[in-house]
């Protein structure tokens, strides 16, 4: 046809009409005359010069009694690349590949499993590609991966680490903004969400550590851990820190001091989260052995992990944000407040198509709206730059 978008398109349509034309044993000018087209049209149909309408294809399926999709689909995809696994890919039992996120970070592409995401998560974020050939090395694994989406979209996508779940909301919002942008959250601590950062895993790590010293969150912290002046640091919200109980409180947790009573079980996070360390520093504050708590040891992968614990009558407490707390219809007993802020190298955001578009989402009206009504969340300062 001439027109490059056409041409493009025709080289991913997968075409079976002269396949299923012979098999129903009709000639290109009894189909044709059947349709309501001419021969020529037909031909060309069939050679891939010419892409029917949605009408003609209909017309086209009912003589030959199938489907539109049985004559006519986009071919799958032969575009590949090859990337750095993070983490360890799962053991192939009756699945034919491993379902992939990617992500480019700086001039890398990395490979994360999407099973990584959790149980929930996995069945509702669709993979970027699937491994097809792996290849160890001394220190890391490497991939072939068969997209399974646009590479353009991959390359929007935008990969985030901390334990704040409202950052997929964030993305959602971002999508109504910029068509073909996600942002993936991989749900880590505090810590090891910055780590992820500075190994060059991921674009953003989200942190909140409360220094007690100082009365400031998260920059004291930062500026040991990072030199240079070569990352932003902007804030998502502020939002408050403390005990998930059962409803009602019936063992009457009112401090951490309380955790160790006797009769009280808890569920906890991982070092390095920011919910651990408040924990640890509560507990130095009031004199209060760890080891006298019962379920100090039993670690908890997320806020949402913490809060189910207690919803299921697994533990009496955890530690936790309060937005976890209403979402599983517990109390909590308030600690503090905390800012949760987004760490991110000046570099990426020049570089990376749609990063700069992120922090846009998170300051819009809609956005901030959003997340207050889920409760625990002050955006006051959601946008405001922290100076390291």
């Amino acid at each position: 046809m001439g027109h490059k978008h056409e041409a493009e398109s025709l080289q991913h349509f997968r075409n079976l009409l002269k396949n299923l034309r012979v098999a129903r044993g009709f000639t290109q000018g009894e189909l044709a005359e059947k349709a309501g087209i001419t021969r020529q049209a037909v031909s060309s149909i069939e050679s891939n010069l010419y892409l029917p309408t949605t009408a003609v294809a209909l017309r086209l399926a009912s003589i030959l009694a199938c489907r539109v999709e049985d004559l006519f689909s986009l071919a799958e995809s032969d575009d590949t690349v090859e990337a750095t696994v993070l983490g360890a890919l799962p053991t192939r039992q009756g699945t034919p590949s491993v379902r992939v996120k990617l992500a480019v970070i700086g001039k890398q592409t990395v490979a994360r499993p999407v099973t990584d995401l959790g149980a929930v998560l996995s069945f509702t974020v669709p993979a970027d590609g699937y491994v097809i050939d792996e290849a160890h090395g001394s220190s890391t694994v490497k991939v072939r991966v068969r997209l399974s989406r646009d590479r353009q979209a991959i390359e929007q996508e935008i990969s985030v680490a901390g334990c704040d779940p409202a950052i997929f909301l964030a993305g959602e919002h971002l999508r109504r903004r910029k068509d073909q942008t996600s942002v993936v959250g991989w749900t880590m601590g505090s810590m090891a969400a910055l780590r992820a950062l500075q190994n060059g895993e991921v674009h953003v790590a989200g942190l909140h550590l409360f220094d007690p010293t100082t009365g400031e969150s998260n920059l004291p912290f930062l500026r040991q851990a990072l030199k240079g002046s070569g990352y932003e640091v902007v804030t998502f919200a502020t939002w408050e820190e403390g005990i998930l109980v059962r409803p009602g409180n019936p063992k009457s947790i009112r401090s951490v001091a309380d955790l160790a009573e006797p009769s009280v079980t808890m569920v906890n996070r991982e070092q390095g989260a920011g919910a651990r360390l408040l924990l640890d520093q509560q507990l130095r504050v009031s004199g209060t052995d760890p080891a006298r708590i019962r379920g100090y040891e039993r670690v908890m992968s997320s806020h949402f992990e913490v809060a189910r614990a207690v919803k299921e009558h697994q533990a009496d407490a955890g530690i936790g944000i309060r937005s976890a707390a209403q979402i599983f219809e517990l109390d909590f007993v308030p600690i503090q407040s905390a800012r949760y802020d987004l760490v991110v190298p000046k570099s990426y955001l020049k570089s990376h198509p749609t990063l700069a578009h992120l922090f846009e989402t998170i300051v819009s009206r809609p956005f901030r709206n959003e997340i207050q009504a889920l409760g625990g969340y002050d955006t006051s300062d959601t946008g405001k730059v922290q100076a390291l």
